[in-house]
């Protein structure tokens, strides 16, 4: 039985993405499912923009191909704005069952003055939402 057909995975294009892939990776293969990477650039200017959306092109192009040699069938999605509204918005137009993402462990303090991305995403989002921690290993 396929519970999982279209898995979207955040990705910040740092070291802590490899944990969740692992993860994902594993689910995938067992569900046949289509995986989503999905960036957020969060620029403040056009060149800015422009800048990251080039490295993050480069990073997830090396992630799907790493899943693709797995046999996971792997897209690339990047969008521009506010991750948290982004990621609502990803979800809202598309039919995916399942939202995962990496934590960064920043701990309440970090989290209380700066925010958590994955707090509020698990207050709005309507599929279910698996955070994979840093220290979390297959």
């Amino acid at each position: 039985m396929q519970v999982y057909k279209k898995i979207l995975v955040t990705m910040d294009c740092s070291d802590v993405d490899e944990v969740v892939l692992e993860h994902i990776s594993a689910l995938a293969l067992q569900n046949s499912a289509l995986v989503c990477l999905l960036h957020v650039v969060h620029s403040h200017t056009i060149d800015q923009d422009r800048t990251l959306r080039q490295q993050a092109e480069s990073v997830l192009a090396v992630k799907r191909e790493q899943l693709s040699r797995k046999g996971i069938e792997t897209v690339i999605v990047l969008r521009s704005g506010e991750p948290e509204d982004e990621i609502i918005q990803e979800v809202e137009e598309s039919d995916y069952d399942l939202v995962a993402m990496a934590t960064h462990g920043h701990g309440f303090i970090c989290d209380a003055l700066f925010g958590s991305v994955s707090r509020a995403l698990k207050h709005k989002l309507t599929v279910p939402l698996l955070l994979v921690g840093q220290g979390v290993k297959n």
